[in-house]
């Protein structure tokens, strides 16, 4: 049996994966959803993660903004840091992502 997401009664998904009848997965407990989504992304791009700095979690799946170093630089702060905003499914699995920032690190945030 393919792995489906329940719904409930007004039609909108439960947040659960049901594998098995009877049999539903476990919800992902925040610091394994930051573990999945930084070795995943890491996977694709070749950055290792830095820092986290936002965590959803929505009726289908999971919302990280994470921050790698893109280029390292000589003095550290001139490194190049960038923002990616990564959705994950229930499981934790990587459905998409995308850079939402670049920067220098020693740049401060005027927002």
């Amino acid at each position: 049996m393919r792995d489906e997401e329940e719904t409930d009664a007004d039609g909108g998904t439960t947040g659960h994966v049901r594998t098995k009848p009877g049999h539903k997965l476990k919800r992902l407990a925040p610091e394994e959803v930051i573990r999945r989504a930084g070795r995943q992304l890491h996977h694709l791009l070749g950055h290792e993660l830095e820092s986290v700095s936002a965590l959803r979690r929505l009726d289908r799946g999971w919302e990280v903004d994470v921050e790698v170093v893109e280029l390292e630089r000589i003095p550290d702060t001139m490194s190049v840091l960038a923002t990616y905003h990564v959705e994950l499914d229930p499981r934790g699995t990587l459905v998409g992502y995308t850079r939402t920032r670049r920067y220098a690190r020693g740049q401060i945030d005027t927002r």
